[in-house]
């Protein structure tokens, strides 16, 4: 398995595509009723195969991720080659970017000496999906990049 299995919400969730899966290996429900009941490991195997295409799938298309914290918000554009970041971190101890008064304080603070902002490129060190993944495993989540695109242009202006 190269990423990880998908959980049980999210099989729920693409049931249909599931169903879809097994049928392209021409696999009916009766069948697969029949391998999660006498190869259990055969079953695994098939939902390992199955949440890899799904992943990779996502990861393909993904092309931003914002991770919020405390006192650190990092954006990310994931382009083909590399990946281009954007981290805004609060001197201000006290101000928490998890709740909506902290968001609204970076907005009327982004560009004071209360924040730091970092802007970085990097090349991909592995292979640009499992790159993503990793990033996602860390907490990251996928972003329309709304606010990557919003903070860039004011940067490049």
């Amino acid at each position: 398995m190269k990423y990880k299995p998908l959980n049980k919400e999210q099989f729920e969730a693409l049931h249909q595509e599931f169903a879809t899966f097994l049928a392209s290996q021409s696999i009916d429900k009766k069948e697969w009723d029949e391998i999660k009941a006498t190869k259990p490991e055969v079953a695994e195997q098939e939902l390992d195969v199955f949440s890899d295409l799904i992943w990779e799938g996502v990861l393909t298309n993904a092309k931003f991720l914002e991770h919020f914290s405390k006192n650190h918000i990092f954006l990310f554009h994931c382009q083909e080659l590399f990946v281009q970041s954007i981290v805004i971190k609060s001197l201000d101890a006290s101000v928490d970017f998890l709740t909506k008064n902290g968001l609204q304080w970076v907005s009327d603070n982004l560009f004071t000496e209360q924040v730091e902002m970092h802007i970085g490129k990097k090349e991909y060190e592995e292979e640009r999906n499992s790159a993503i993944f990793n990033l996602i495993s860390q907490g990251a989540i996928l972003s329309d990049g709304q606010l990557y695109m919003q903070i860039n242009g004011i940067i490049q202006k």
